[in-house]
């Protein structure tokens, strides 16, 4: 029996009609189609697969790649009162049978999976035994080598093809380009497609890329502007603790959150947020996914994303209401080079993922052919520390590893050993007296990690010994009894590595059958790159058509609201009458940028770009207290 799709829109959602194509995509599927629908981020691509598989008797199967995704969409399911399950990672073979027993007899209608779970048997069995109506591949980019995000893993989604050929497909995503969309549909052996694209234009949301020499400065008055909730991406998690405490310090009221925190402390942020108890979420860049919140006013992002499909994702998630929002970049003469630095520099090759893999393996002591299925906890520190291996080049090169199933790979790497020093330091260096060696460990740390007296800072304990010349453990119980006599917290987390070794050890041979798949990759990789330092580097091109066109999607009229266009409009001062201006205020003392913008009132652009000449020009220089004075003849 066919259910209307109107009606259950409007039991389950509250909504009298479907926005954008969500009708036509919906009327597709039911159709039994094969549909492909690219939706801008917020253009509501999980009703377009929930509403036909609720029209319709049977489960649906929802292949997704992030756990928290699923966790999110099945928690969402159930407070609707529709049985959902999902299959996550850390559940026993006796749970998975239970689990799919459920999905059997129990008369659920959605069963979430990631699609390594696609690789077991016991999986594909059970859904060859089930009354499937519609499979949906959400994040569908996932499955092309060309997608910013691609997973061999993604690959396995055929097999439900194979398995269920008369079951109508739905693949979803809000960032693909044309040659994307084409290796989805190739991937995923589409018959009958019907492709589905609105366009991805948000014309709510001003981009904008803001250079600026105080970055901490320039976030701390977008935030305090902002009229409503705002998100900061940033890519590391320590950054995510400085920055809300530093706009916490400015009086604007902050949180933050990454993969690191506890699940309860996730939900309790996460709600603070929602419920407008906190204003600014500063995040790594999976927050947001499945988190529907329409009144975020401001997307800032305080560094470079590593490509054009990530940033116009998380930027997407401002002015879902469709009010007025902003979307803006933050940048420091720095930043594009760590962006190469980061990304590009320590991208694993094939003769670095061989040599890794090989030391891998003489690591743990597998012989030649042995290996398969064995796990193993490693310390990464050590590994790196005892061959002497770049870390960044070795965790990506195991990240590969993972990506191409030679390895599984836990998630515990990011629970490392953290420190905060808590006594005054007056007190402190009187405390060390008591034990030579405790002094030589303390004066290490403090000379190699700073604001360690401010923030709760990760430590290398292996580097710690090896600069204090003592063995790991000492400096292990060295800190215990530093936290024992109050002059630390101390978190000594779980911090190994848990390796499974997926196949057999055949060195070489084991990396050459996807070695020329890391070539191509490394290549886009770096492709990519230069596409996000086009973006910013571009001053000419509306920022919204730039973007448009990357997806492949023409736009004639200017958005009038970016940077760009703004910048357009403006007329633009003479910058002799801001230098009269600067040379004036220079004369009376010393002073930084900021504070020659604040007074002087004209565009931050033009006073820096000013300020530039007159370096150049030998008016001006920069004193050690990154001041600018005059340059005295």
């Amino acid at each position: 029996m066919l259910l209307d799709p109107r009606e259950i829109l409007y039991r389950n959602w509250g909504f009298s009609s479907f926005k954008g194509s969500q009708e036509k995509i919906i009327s597709a599927v039911l159709e039994n189609r094969d549909v492909l629908a690219l939706l801008p981020t917020g253009g509501g691509k999980s009703v377009c697969f929930q509403v036909p598989a609720l029209a319709r008797d049977g489960i649906c199967i929802v292949v997704s790649p992030l756990i928290a995704l699923i966790q999110d969409q099945v928690n969402a399911l159930k407070e609707k009162g529709i049985k959902a399950i999902a299959l996550t990672g850390g559940i026993s073979f006796e749970e998975l049978f239970n689990l799919l027993d459920n999905c059997l007899y129990g008369g659920y209608k959605f069963l979430y999976l990631s699609p390594e779970r696609l690789q077991q048997e016991v999986v594909l069995e059970r859904i060859r035994q089930m009354n499937i109506n519609l499979i949906a591949i959400d994040e569908a980019h996932c499955i092309s080598q060309w997608g910013h995000d691609f997973r061999p893993a993604y690959l396995e989604c055929a097999k439900l093809r194979e398995l269920l050929p008369e079951v109508p497909m739905i693949a979803l995503t809000a960032t693909a380009t044309d040659k994307v969309a084409q290796d989805i549909i190739s991937n995923l052996e589409f018959a009958n497609e019907f492709v589905v694209k609105d366009s991805f234009e948000r014309t709510n949301i001003a981009f904008k890329v803001k250079q600026s020499e105080d970055k901490r400065y320039q976030l701390k008055n977008l935030c305090l502007k902002s009229h409503s909730s705002t998100i900061v991406y940033v890519r590391t998690r320590r950054l995510t603790l400085e920055l809300a405490n530093f706009l916490n310090a400015q009086g604007c009221s902050a949180s933050y959150f990454h993969g690191g925190i506890t699940q309860k402390e996730k939900k309790e942020k996460l709600q603070a947020w929602l419920d407008n108890k906190v204003k600014v979420m500063v995040a790594t860049n999976a927050f947001g996914m499945g988190v529907d919140k329409p009144d975020v006013s401001l997307v800032v992002h305080y560094q470079i994303p590593d490509c054009i499909e990530n940033y116009f994702q998380e930027a997407g998630r401002a002015g879902r209401n469709g009010n007025k929002s902003e979307a803006v970049l933050l940048i420091d003469h720095n930043d594009q080079q760590l962006l190469k630095k980061q990304f590009l520099g320590s991208l694993p090759d094939p003769s670095s993922l061989k040599t890794i893999y090989k030391k891998l393996n003489n690591y743990f002591q597998i012989s030649y052919g042995e290996g398969h299925t064995e796990n193993f906890q490693l310390n990464f520190n050590h590994f790196v520390s005892t061959y002497g291996l770049n870390a960044f080049l070795t965790y990506n090169a195991l990240k590969v590893l993972d990506q191409y199933s030679v390895i599984s790979l836990s998630e515990t790497f990011s629970k490392k050993t953290s420190v905060k020093f808590i006594a005054k330091k007056s007190y402190l260096f009187d405390y060390l007296e008591i034990d030579p060696k405790m002094d030589t460990m303390v004066k290490t740390i403090l000379r190699t990690y700073g604001g360690i007296f401010d923030f709760e800072t990760k430590i290398n304990t292996v580097l710690v010994g090896q600069k204090s010349a003592m063995p790991e453990e000492q400096v292990l119980a060295l800190l215990t009894k530093l936290e024992k006599d109050e002059i630390i917290e101390y978190k000594n987390q779980h911090n190994d590595l848990e390796v499974t070794f997926l196949v057999p050890r055949e060195d070489d041979r084991t990396i050459n059958v996807f070695g020329h798949k890391v070539k191509e990759l490394n290549s886009q990789k770096a492709t990519k790159i230069e596409a996000i330092l086009d973006y910013i580097n571009n001053h000419k091109v509306c920022r919204s058509k730039q973007l448009l066109a990357y997806f492949g999607e023409r736009k004639t009229d200017d958005c009038r609201i970016c940077d760009v266009c703004s910048a357009k409009k403006k007329h633009t001062l003479d910058l002799d009458v801001i230098e009269v201006a600067i040379l004036k205020r220079l004369t009376e003392k010393a002073q930084t940028s900021r504070h020659l913008i604040e007074q002087l009132g004209y565009d931050e652009n033009e006073v820096l770009t000013t300020l530039k000449i007159l370096l150049e020009k030998g008016k001006i220089k920069v004193n050690h207290q990154n001041q600018y004075e005059l340059k005295r003849k």
